[in-house]
């Protein structure tokens, strides 16, 4: 079968005990960078020498046929440079392949910056959405997120130390100067940091540099209470702009909490 592995994320004694023992039996291990998985053996004093066989982004495709038919007489350990693979990691295209054949996949849980970042964060964590990396263009970033700024579930993002600081700056622009944030650095790593402030706050905090691996945590959009009333009015105010009265009530809907069917009733009585 496919073993998805997660490994440390920054503290190799955040290895587990299975993970130490499968590699230390692993005939073939599929890794994002054959160089880390060296040096994580060596790190974990693993005297196993298993045959090393790169996946990354840009030959997943290719190479998930041929490693899912290994796993069909062996298993296949399979490793990301930190965290578990599949996770904005190599491996979805591996794991969707082994499905298709009827190949079985299993996990070794373990370090999730995703998870770590959010369980520190001090934010909701009864519901949450995980984002990936923000777009490296401004004009793209800005869309993203005034696509999210109605998103009520905490929001989890990966961001290169170096887009950091604009990339807050265009949170605060898109989501507001007020909306929490939590910066989370160096996770589990020696010199640790997870900062918390306002949007604008922590942009002017980044502002003079920020190194390391970092992880940014938003808290979700607040409830807006807006009556009935309100609400046909900014139906009727959409429909006035050109868009269908069915549209315009899904998108106040949405926006408000309000009931479509409410929203359109009301409005087609009104008009």
């Amino acid at each position: 079968m496919i073993i998805l592995a997660a490994t440390p994320i920054g503290n190799l004694k955040d290895a587990s005990l299975r993970l130490i023992e499968v590699l230390g039996e692993a005939a073939v291990v599929a890794a994002e960078d054959t160089r880390v998985t060296q040096r994580l053996l060596a790190g974990l004093g693993i005297a196993n020498r298993p045959r090393l066989i790169a996946l990354h982004d840009h030959n997943e495709r290719d190479k998930a046929g041929e490693l899912v038919e290994l796993a069909r007489e062996q298993d296949v350990v399979l490793l990301s440079d930190a965290g578990m693979p599949t996770v904005s990691d190599p491996g979805f295209h591996l794991v969707e392949a082994a499905a298709a054949a009827g190949v079985g996949v299993t996990a070794l849980p373990g370090p999730s910056a995703v998870i770590t970042a959010l369980a520190v964060s001090g934010l909701p964590t009864d519901r949450f959405t995980f984002e990936g990396f923000l777009p490296r263009k401004h004009g793209d970033r800005m869309s993203t997120l005034r696509a999210l700024s109605g998103e009520r579930r905490t929001m989890v993002f990966f961001e290169s130390p170096n887009r950091l600081a604009a990339s807050l700056l265009d949170v605060a622009a898109a989501l507001g100067d007020d909306r929490r944030v939590v910066v989370c650095r160096e996770l589990t790593k020696m010199f640790e940091e997870v900062k918390r402030g306002t949007a604008a706050e922590l942009a002017a905090w980044a502002a003079d540099g920020v190194r390391g691996e970092i992880a940014v945590v938003i808290g979700g959009a607040p409830e807006r209470v807006v009556d009935l009333d309100t609400g046909v009015a900014q139906v009727l105010a959409l429909v006035a702009d050109g868009t269908r009265l069915k549209d315009a009530a899904g998108e106040v809907a949405e926006a408000t909490g309000l009931g479509k069917r409410d929203l359109y009733q009301a409005a087609l009585d009104r008009r």
